[in-house]
C-alpha cells in the first residue's frame, strides 16, 4: 500500500472513530439536513456564528460510512474562524477536487486534511459520501442569507 493510501486510511479512520464537532449544539444560526439516497448516509449540520459573523463552529450529527463521517469531522475542524465567504471558497475547492476524478490536486492550505479525499474522487459513490456534510454546510450558508 502506498504512503498516500496509508495516510488516507489513517486520517479517515481517526476522524470516523473520534469525530470532531459531533453532537448538535443549541444556538445555531442555520441548520441543514442532507441524505444520500444512494447509500442511506445522513447528516444534520448546524452553523454557529461568533459576534462578528465569522464561523465559530460547526456541530453535526449523522450516521453512515467512515468517509461521510470523517469528512464531516474534518470540515468541522476547518471552518472555525472563516467568514461565510471563506467557507464557501473552501467548499468550492473541495467540490472541484472531488469532481475531478483524481485530476485536480487539492490545495492543502485551503482544504487541510480534506485533501486526503482526493484519492476517493475517482469513485462516484465515494464522492457523494465525502460531499454530504459539505453540501449540508453549503445549504446552511444559503439559509444565513
Amino acid at each position: 500500500m502506498s504512503d498516500l493510501a496509508d495516510l488516507y486510511r489513517d486520517v479517515v479512520l481517526d476522524h470516523a472513530r473520534t469525530p470532531h464537532g459531533f453532537g448538535l449544539r443549541d444556538g445555531a444560526a442555520a441548520e441543514s439536513h442532507q441524505l444520500n439516497p444512494t447509500c442511506g448516509d445522513e447528516v444534520t449540520v448546524r452553523l454557529h456564528l461568533g459576534p462578528e459573523g465569522a464561523i465559530e463552529g460547526i456541530s453535526w450529527e449523522g450516521h453512515g460510512c467512515a468517509i461521510s463521517q470523517s469528512s464531516a469531522s474534518i470540515l468541522a475542524d476547518l471552518a472555525p474562524g472563516d467568514s461565510p465567504e471563506q467557507l464557501r471558497s473552501r467548499i468550492a475547492g473541495f467540490r472541484a477536487m472531488m469532481r475531478s476524478r483524481g485530476e485536480v490536486e487539492g490545495d492543502e492550505a485551503l482544504l487541510g486534511d480534506a485533501v486526503v479525499f482526493q484519492s476517493a474522487s475517482r469513485y462516484v459513490a465515494r464522492v457523494k459520501c465525502a460531499m454530504l456534510a459539505w453540501v449540508a454546510v453549503e445549504d446552511a450558508l444559503l439559509k444565513l442569507g
